[in-house]
């Protein structure tokens, strides 16, 4: 093993970390900045300390395609406590109000139709909304009021899994900007009850789920060298759903230095449309020179700009 670099080394790739509770996001990404002695990192989506599962973990050149993992689908299993509402909407928070009204399992499945698909939600008044520049969860600890706008998310999915007397089980897939914290308190609501989410649990975030998924324990057996190989994953691992062209060495050059491509000719052309480009007059791909991911680029009608240039160098 060659002598660690204290600076960190430009490691390139995705980390599909099974996050423990107790653990904010931000110390999982700096433990995995850690272990595989990284310059750069990032995360695809924050998970409470009171969460556990699939955190995404960009290293350096990765980080550029962050936006293909926030924007997907995610799905969560969680449970919601019955009987107590909490000024943070989960167990961390202070108990303002209680009721002795407990659903059933007929009830509680009845509901659920009216939380699925496109429903209107009030983030947790301890969140990362920003209000006028700051936070609300800072603004609520510092006891002031927080008033936070509607929104519209996306709920595809809403399952019950199983009930006991004071709680229920649920698995939920969802788009970007769901709050279960908000989706439990407000179920409870329309139960005519009140509640909290007890437990909470990301199983699949986009294409990174848990069965693919590595514990911080397991990360941090490994050093960096074996971290890297045996854990890292391409970047090109999150996008997978997007066209990818193949160029030459001549293009690749053109396009790292942010000249844009034509491919106005009839053999030119045809190359897009045999990767599923052309058919529409705007879409994304990744370009890769010799299997090798070279850029991000927006196809324009018959013309490629670069939009993200990668240097895995």
């Amino acid at each position: 093993m060659g002598r660690r670099n204290k600076k960190g080394d430009p490691v390139h790739g995705w980390i599909n970390l099974d996050k423990p509770l107790g653990m904010t996001s931000t110390q999982a990404v700096g433990k995995v900045r850690r272990l595989l002695n990284a310059q750069k990192v990032g995360h695809a989506g924050t998970l409470d300390p009171l969460a556990s599962g699939i955190l995404p973990i960009a290293l350096g050149e990765a980080t550029k395609t962050i936006p293909f993992v926030q924007d997907d689908i995610k799905t969560y299993e969680f449970t919601v406590i019955w009987g107590e509402q909490r000024d943070t909407d989960d167990a961390e928070g202070d108990v303002i109000d209680t009721s002795d009204t407990r659903p059933s399992e007929c009830e509680i499945k009845e509901i659920l139709p009216s939380f699925t698909g496109e429903i209107e939600q009030t983030p947790p008044r301890f969140s990362a909304i920003k209000i006028n520049g700051q936070r609300a969860y800072d603004l609520a600890r510092d006891g002031k009021d927080v008033e936070i706008k509607s929104r519209h998310v996306y709920i595809a999915e809403l399952a019950l899994l199983s009930t006991e007397q004071d709680k229920a089980h649920f698995v939920m897939t969802c788009g970007k900007g769901t709050y279960v914290r908000s989706l439990g308190r407000d179920m409870a609501l329309k139960l005519g009850t009140v509640g909290y989410i007890g437990a909470l649990r990301r199983i699949k975030v986009g294409c990174f789920t848990q069965d693919n998924a590595i514990s911080l324990d397991n990360l941090e057996k490994m050093d960096y060298v074996s971290a890297r190989n045996e854990a890292l994953l391409p970047l090109q691992t999150v996008l997978d759903d997007i066209p990818a062209l193949a160029l030459t060495e001549e293009e690749t050059s053109k396009l790292r230095h942010g000249q844009s491509l034509g491919f106005t000719s009839r053999p030119d052309f045809t190359r897009l449309q045999n990767v599923g480009l052309g058919t529409k007059e705007c879409q994304t791909a990744l370009v890769c020179f010799q299997n090798e991911p070279v850029a991000l680029v927006d196809q324009v009608r018959a013309e490629i700009k670069p939009v993200r240039v990668f240097n895995l160098k």
